[in-house]
C-alpha cells in the first residue's frame, strides 16, 4: 500500500509536465519536473523495481508507475522533436545555413553528465552617479581577446524585485562564448514606474559606450536580453527608439502586450498579475490606459524593428504564452527578422537549469541568434 501511495503521488506530480500548475508553489515544482526530469524518473523507477519485492497491490502500482514514467519522459521526447527541426528552422528565419555545423540543440547526455565550466569573475560597476543599489551592473568580460560584442541582461521579478545576480549561468556561458555580458540593475516598482526602468537601461548602455575602450566593447554590437518583466523592459528599450549599435533583442517569456495582459489576468493562486501591472504602470487600465499602451512593446514594432528572438513555454502560468504569439504575428506582418522558439512542455523560468530540455534548446537558440546578429 505504501508503494502504491508513493507511486500515486509521483503520478500526480508528473502531471505538471503536461498541465499548467494551478498554484504558485506547484509552479515552482513544475520547473523541477520538466527541467530536472531525471530526478523524478529515477525515483519512479526505484518505486517500480520495489514492486518485485512486495506483491501487495503490485499490478496496480506497476501499471500506474509505467504511466508515470511515460509522462515524466514526455518533456525529453518533445525536446527531441523540437531539436530535430530547430537548426533548419533557425536557418530559414535568420537567413543562414549552419544546420550542418554538428552542434546539437539537445542531448540526453548533457542532462545526465556534469560539464563544469569555469565561472567568469564579474565586477560590479556603477553606471549612474548616485548611491542607489539599482545604479550598478555586473560585468562579465568575454573570454576571448579583442573588441567583443556586449549582451545587456535585464532581470525579471515582476518589476518590483530581483537583481543583477539572477540566473548567472547563461551570463557565464555567453562570456565563454566570446561576449561581454552586462547584467543590469534598475529602479523597482512601485516606487519607480515605467518608463524609469527603460531609461535605466539606456543609461547603462551609455556608460558601456563611454568606457568601451577600457572594457574592450565593440559598440556597434549590442544585444538586449530580458527575462519575464525584464523582457518587457528589453523589448520596449529596443523598439521604442533607435538605439545606436543595437543589433537585436532576446525575449524570454516576456509580456509584450500590456493592454491585452491586463484584460486576461493570471490565475490569482499563482500571481495577482493585475496588481503587479498596476504597481508598475500607476493604476488600473481604466484609470491610466495611455500608460498601458505606451509600455506595450508590440505597439512599437514596425519594419525598422531590430531582429528578435522570442522564447516561451506553452505551460507558462505567470506570463501568458499568448503574449509571444501576438508578438510573433506582429513581427511577421511587419517583415522583421525574428525567430519564435516555442516549448510545448515548459513553464515560466524553465531556463533555471541550462542542462534541462528547455534550458538546452533555449541556450542553443541564444547562441545561434547572437552569432547571426553580431557578425
Amino acid at each position: 500500500m505504501i508503494r502504491l501511495t508513493l507511486i500515486f503521488i509521483t503520478f500526480l506530480v508528473s502531471l505538471l509536465a503536461v498541465f499548467r500548475a494551478p498554484t504558485y508553489h506547484l509552479w515552482l515544482l513544475a520547473i523541477g519536473v520538466a527541467e530536472f526530469a531525471w530526478v523524478f524518473i529515477t525515483l519512479t523507477f526505484v518505486l517500480l523495481v520495489a514492486g518485485f519485492i512486495t506483491g501487495k497491490y503490485q499490478l496496480a502500482g506497476t501499471l500506474l508507475g509505467i504511466i508515470t514514467l511515460f509522462i515524466l519522459l514526455s518533456p525529453i521526447f518533445r525536446a527531441y522533436i523540437v531539436a530535430r527541426q530547430l537548426p533548419a528552422e533557425m536557418d530559414a528565419a535568420l537567413g543562414e545555413n549552419e544546420h550542418a555545423s554538428g552542434i546539437q540543440p539537445f542531448s540526453l547526455l548533457t542532462m545526465l553528465k556534469d560539464y563544469p565550466q569555469q565561472p567568469v569573475p564579474s565586477k560590479t560597476l556603477p553606471y549612474r552617479k548616485d548611491d542607489l543599489p539599482s545604479s550598478t551592473l555586473d560585468f562579465y568580460p568575454a573570454q576571448q581577446p579583442g573588441l567583443r560584442p556586449c549582451v545587456i541582461v535585464v532581470h525579471g521579478g515582476s518589476w518590483s524585485s530581483g537583481d543583477s545576480k539572477q540566473l548567472p549561468e547563461l551570463n557565464n556561458y555567453m562570456a565563454h562564448a566570446g561576449y561581454h555580458v552586462a547584467s543590469v540593475n534598475y529602479r523597482l516598482a512601485p516606487a519607480f514606474r515605467c518608463p524609469t526602468q527603460i531609461e535605466d537601461v539606456y543609461a547603462a548602455m551609455d556608460y558601456l559606450r563611454e568606457h568601451a575602450a577600457v572594457l574592450q566593447i565593440d559598440t556597434s554590437n549590442f544585444v538586449l536580453l530580458g527575462r519575464s518583466a525584464g523582457a518587457q523592459i528589453a523589448l520596449l528599450a529596443a523598439y521604442r527608439q533607435k538605439v545606436p549599435g543595437l543589433k537585436g533583442v532576446i525575449d524570454f517569456y516576456g509580456p509584450a502586450d500590456m493592454v491585452w495582459g491586463y484584460s486576461l489576468p493570471a490565475n490569482p493562486l499563482v500571481m495577482d498579475s493585475r496588481k503587479v501591472l498596476e504597481n508598475y504602470l500607476g493604476g488600473a487600465y481604466n484609470a491610466v490606459p495611455d500608460n498601458y499602451a505606451a509600455s506595450s512593446p508590440i505597439e512599437f514594432a514596425d519594419q525598422h524593428t531590430v531582429p528578435t528572438l522570442i522564447i516561451h513555454g506553452e505551460n507558462d502560468v505567470l506570463v501568458a504564452y499568448e503574449h509571444s504569439i501576438r508578438l510573433n504575428k506582429k513581427l511577421t506582418v511587419k517583415g522583421v527578422k525574428h525567430f519564435f522558439l516555442s516549448l510545448p512542455w515548459a513553464t515560466h523560468g524553465f531556463d533555471y537549469n541550462l542542462k534541462g530540455p528547455g534550458g538546452q534548446l533555449s541556450t542553443y537558440a541564444v547562441d545561434r541568434f547572437l552569432r547571426n546578429v553580431t557578425r
